[in-house]
């Protein structure tokens, strides 16, 4: 889908910099925008999958109303299936580069979250579409190993993203409260870094790395 990026959001990025927006779930908008990643001089080596959802429900509800089928399957579609949209199609374009000398071909980033081993009450849909990621990453850089292409995912805590834009600041104080160290938010450019530091790192395959302050969520 070609239209113009959100205001100043170029600039901040700088010249190198494309933006397509695609839907994840969306096979012919993902694909189109990796072809537009891929354009140039330089080949597709890189990709970062963290498009997703966090709603909340129970499995039943105080009113004993079951959890919607519909929320459930949205979470699914857009936190584990988007990310194995882009894992697919970005595998596929970028065993079309000539390997670099030891063979290498790509690397393929992708999100879970530690709700993937510590899913709070209210977290079944989230929490069982993270844990798909986290139990993609192995199989997923055994399959591409052949091609050339690591695969390893992160899985982040508590982060301060537009996800949490709508929490008061006492829950978000609250939140904070909880991480042993340091007793703050995760950086956006934490995880940033951290996607970038695998990427750099020719021998991290097949992981699913926390990134949490050595958070363990309690059940509520």
């Amino acid at each position: 889908m070609v239209e113009e990026a959100p205001a100043g959001l170029m600039d901040d990025l700088g010249d190198r910099a494309k933006y397509v927006r695609a839907d994840v779930t969306d096979e012919s908008q993902l694909t189109d925008a990796i072809s537009v990643a891929a354009e140039g001089p330089t080949p597709l080596r890189f990709a970062v999958s963290c498009a997703g959802i966090a709603p909340a429900a129970r499995i039943l509800s105080r009113g004993g109303v079951p959890h919607s089928v519909d929320l459930f399957d949205q979470t699914m579609r857009i936190n584990l299936m988007g990310s194995f949209n882009l894992l697919r199609l970005a595998s596929a374009e970028m065993v079309k580069t000539a390997p670099l000398e030891d063979g290498a071909r790509g690397v393929i980033v992708m999100t879970a979250s530690i709700a993937a081993f510590d899913g709070q009450v209210g977290q079944i849909a989230y929490a069982a579409s993270k844990a798909g990621v986290a139990g993609m990453a192995l199989p997923a850089a055994r399959d591409l190993a052949s091609a050339g292409v690591r695969v390893c995912a992160i899985a982040p805590g508590v982060i301060d993203t537009p996800m949490l834009a709508g929490v008061s600041d006492e829950y978000r104080v609250a939140l904070a409260g909880n991480v042993p160290f340091p007793r703050r938010l995760g950086y956006p450019e934490e995880f940033a870094d951290l996607a970038l530091f695998i990427g750099q790192h020719d021998y991290l395959n097949g992981e699913t790395i926390r990134m949490d302050g050595s958070l363990r969520m309690c059940a509520s």
